[in-house]
Order: structure tokens, then C-alpha cells, then sequence
């Protein structure tokens, strides 16, 4: 096995989202598709007084992707135009699929506990021949996401597999890799990605050593497709990592982003505003 290279390393950008949401941005829909099937990721905490009220993400369209949101602390409420109503809560997530489209709200709750809104949102893309298929969603409860102890790493598996272990969320196109992962001081995570797909891994408490160098939260590591599997490593005078892991295939096709939409051409897109303008888009 080969391990895999850094090809670079995101720091994450402060935007503005939704009714006024602050959030750390480390990847954006671009039409260079970069990190395909990745199209975003965000991470978002609620949690300085100064902020003021919490404010979400009202009612707003989607076509052509998957949402993904995962929760470590608060809550966030869903509503969507297929009649679910949803809480996400600590551990839980969320994993919809937009197609041909679909209108959503998430509003956010601090936990009664701590205070804070803590989580993430993941964007996955949809292939051509499958981005106007009818829009699902899924909420899996943390209770059913499998926690495996291995060698020091705590690893909540969310899609995807490890040791015969399968992640609740299933029937994706990608088929990605999504996985909260926990190393302690002077532990070590090696788990094999094909070569050819992309690779990420988003650092978001303590430090470690990924693909042998050094890598300080919060930060987005992206991975070289020159292995076939990554590496990891805790400092043994630290107080270990937590990282996102994911990874996929990419689907090799154009891609034309506006805003909730992500299509394969601009006549794609054009007709996406015209049925959300004429109340054709849900159906």
C-alpha cells in the first residue's frame, strides 16, 4: 500500500449565509470542480454572544445535489416540501437528496446544556443521469451511526465501510466515505482509498500528523491522488485530533453552480429559475 501526499492544506474563509449565518468555509461550488464529487463544506458554531440572535436558513430551493448536515452539539429543526419535519440533534444527521428539486428550511437551536450550535454541512453532487430524479430525505438518529474502537481511534461511520462495518447512509451515488474520527495522544489511523478518488480530511479540534506533516486545527487537508490509502498520526505530548474524513469517486462531468442549484449546463440552470419563477419546480 502507498500512502498518500498533501497535495495543499484550506484555511478555512469566514462568509455569510442563509438569514445572516457566519460560517467557516473551506470549499465552494466552482465550476473548475476541483474536489468532485465534492462541491462544499462548511462548519458552523454559534457560539459568540456577539452574534445576537440565532438566525438559519428559511425556506430555499435545491436541485442537483446532495446535502449532507452533521451535528456535534445543538440542534437544528428541518422542514422540506415533502411534508418532513425533522430535529437533528447532537451526533445525528441529515442527508437529503435534492434531484429535481426541493424546498427546505433548517433552523438552528443552542443545546440547553452547553449553550453552543456546533456542526457541519457537506454538499455531494449528483451525476447527469441522475440530477432530476425525485428528491428523499433521510434523518439517522446518532444511535444507529456504529462507533468501531480501534487502535486508540474512535470512529463514528456515518457512510461507507471499515472492518465489515457499513454506515447507515446507503444508495448514494458517489458510494462516499463520511466519517467522524477521534485519534488519542500517540495513535495511529490508516485506512485504504482507491486511487483516483478524492480524498479530504477537515481538522477541527487538536493536531496531527496527516500524510507526515504537520497539521493544526482548523483546516481542511486535501489529499494527492497518488495512494491508496492515507495516514495519520496523534503527537504523544498532545491532546490528540478529530477529523472529518471523506472521500469519494468523482463523476469527470461539467458542472455550472448558482447558488442552490448545481447542474451540468447553463440551460440547466436557466430552467431552474424559470420553474421555480412559474411554481413548477416542486411537484
Amino acid at each position: 500500500m502507498n500512502n498518500r501526499t498533501i497535495s495543499h492544506i484550506i484555511e478555512p474563509q469566514l462568509v455569510i449565509e442563509g438569514a445572516g449565518v457566519l460560517l467557516r468555509r473551506s470549499i465552494g461550488p466552482r465550476a473548475s470542480n476541483e474536489y468532485d464529487p465534492f462541491l462544499l463544506f462548511d462548519h458552523f458554531a454559534f457560539n459568540n454572544p456577539l452574534e445576537g440572535p440565532i438566525r438559519g436558513f428559511p425556506m430555499h430551493p435545491h436541485r442537483g445535489i446532495e446535502t449532507v448536515t452533521y451535528m456535534l452539539d445543538g440542534s437544528v429543526n428541518h422542514r422540506d416540501s415533502l411534508g418532513n419535519t425533522d430535529m437533528i440533534g447532537p451526533g445525528d444527521v441529515q442527508w437529503m437528496t435534492s434531484g429535481r428539486g426541493i424546498l427546505h428550511e433548517e433552523m438552528p437551536r443552542r443545546s440547553e446544556s452547553s449553550g453552543n450550535i456546533y456542526g457541519f454541512q457537506l454538499w455531494v453532487n449528483l451525476p447527469a443521469a441522475q440530477k432530476m430524479n425525485p428528491p428523499r430525505y433521510r434523518g439517522v438518529k446518532s444511535s444507529t451511526i456504529p462507533v468501531i474502537e480501534k487502535e486508540g481511534a474512535s470512529i463514528r461511520l456515518v457512510a461507507g465501510e471499515l472492518d465489515e462495518t457499513r454506515g447507515p447512509v446507503t444508495e448514494i451515488a458517489a458510494s462516499p466515505l463520511y466519517m467522524d474520527v477521534k485519534l488519542a495522544p500517540a495513535s495511529r489511523f490508516i485506512y485504504p482509498i482507491p486511487s483516483g478518488h478524492t480524498a479530504l480530511a477537515y481538522v477541527f479540534d487538536g493536531a496531527g500528523e496527516f500524510a507526515g506533516e504537520a497539521v493544526e486545527s482548523v483546516s481542511m487537508v486535501v489529499f494527492q491522488n497518488n495512494g491508496d490509502q492515507i495516514k495519520v498520526r496523534s503527537d504523544a505530548a498532545g491532546r490528540g485530533v478529530r477529523f472529518m474524513l471523506i472521500a469519494g469517486a468523482p463523476f469527470k462531468e461539467p458542472v455550472v453552480p448558482y447558488g442552490p442549484f448545481v447542474m451540468n449546463t447553463v440551460e440547466e440552470i436557466q430552467q431552474a429559475i424559470l420553474d421555480l419563477r412559474n411554481g413548477t419546480f416542486v411537484k
